[in-house]
């Protein structure tokens, strides 16, 4: 099975704990998810509930061609306000580990996402990701910086 690595990284004007508060809450996850993936978080949680080790987290996502998919993810790993990590337990990759960092540095936060994946179906799963899928994850980090900005400024140069 291959696997694939990809790297996003940003800064944000924000202190860290509005960073970590935000983004290890899991119903934030929606409001920073490209509309068109029909993201919708299917587990039961409170508004203020953060993250913690074993936590399961169910979804409902339409990544190709409007197709509703069940995806499961567990946080694995949880350091208070330096980072995070969420593994597929059922979804649609052969393999999803995605690691989310957080760093204090002048005037802000320095978020870095780390997402190791695999594609199922052998020879057909590489020309998949090669045509489609790490595009499509590209592009929802792409969204993702965007949707940040709006919501919290853009980083000074």
């Amino acid at each position: 099975m291959k696997t694939y690595q990809l790297k996003f990284e940003q800064k944000l004007p924000i202190s860290l704990e509005q960073a970590w508060d935000f983004f290890s809450s899991p119903l934030n996850l929606a409001k920073i998810t490209p509309d068109h993936m029909g993201f919708i978080i299917t587990s039961d949680f409170k508004e203020g509930q953060k993250m913690y080790p074993g936590m399961i987290i169910t979804y409902k996502v339409s990544p190709l061609l409007g197709i509703k998919l069940n995806w499961m993810t567990e946080i694995t790993h949880v350091q208070e306000g330096k980072y995070f990590v969420d593994e597929q337990r059922f979804g649609p990759y052969a393999l999803w580990h995605h690691q989310h960092h957080f760093e204090e540095i002048k005037g802000g936060v320095h978020m870095t996402d780390i997402i190791n994946y695999a594609i199922p179906y052998g020879f057909i799963g590489r020309i998949a990701n090669s045509i489609l899928v790490e595009n499509e994850v590209r592009g929802i980090f792409d969204y993702r910086e965007k949707k940040v900005e709006e919501l919290f400024g853009k980083f000074p140069a």
